[in-house]
């Protein structure tokens, strides 16, 4: 199958954007209040929050393509359980903590407006574990209708036992989908 690259890509110069550590908005997200925040000057940790958020991103825009950059590119957005958010839960709700659908739409608008174009990284070979289907299996067992989304390799499915090895801590394949944040992530059986 050829491959067609959008005429626009072959001309972007990409700036590549980690929102929780990016830059904080003025419309901070009110769960904010309930999330510890690490200290925003100190050295990020592996699973601590800065409080970035999408609107911090939008105040920078000016800034962005005063450097020379025509393009952004955005580590995954969408609703999820750790700051780098690549254990998606939901695809259709950019994370509450990053200012959500609103602000994922106003920062569409601003920076078309300057002529700029955004990249989102979906992630959709591997998932969080609140991920509604993975959820099903865990529930129905091999009675899901979603089983052959996932590599299953035993069970019972254990989603939260960080006592058996990493290959069958929940009877999934996990190969390059293991994070050492997280006992489980489960990989779509891509």
């Amino acid at each position: 199958m050829p491959t067609h690259t959008p005429d626009w890509v072959k001309h972007a110069v990409f700036y590549q954007i980690f929102p929780d550590r990016f830059a904080k908005g003025g419309h901070p997200s009110p769960l904010l209040k309930s999330v510890p925040l690490e200290d925003w000057q100190a050295a990020p940790t592996l699973q601590g929050y800065k409080g970035g958020n999408l609107w911090g991103v939008i105040e920078q825009l000016d800034y962005i393509q005063d450097l020379g950059f025509n393009a952004i590119y955005f580590t995954p957005i969408f609703q999820s359980t750790c700051n780098h958010r690549y254990h998606t839960h939901d695809y259709y709700q950019v994370d509450p903590l990053l200012g959500g659908n609103e602000a994922l739409y106003r920062l569409l608008e601003a920076a078309h407006w300057r002529g700029m174009k955004v990249v989102l990284d979906g992630v959709f070979n591997h998932v969080g574990r609140g991920f509604f289907f993975f959820n099903d299996i865990l529930e129905n067992g091999p009675d899901s209708p979603w089983l052959d989304w996932f590599k299953v390799e035993g069970w019972p499915l254990s989603a939260y036992d960080g006592d058996r090895p990493p290959t069958t801590r929940v009877g999934v394949t996990i190969g390059l989908c293991l994070n050492s944040t997280m006992p489980i992530q489960p990989c779509a059986n891509t």
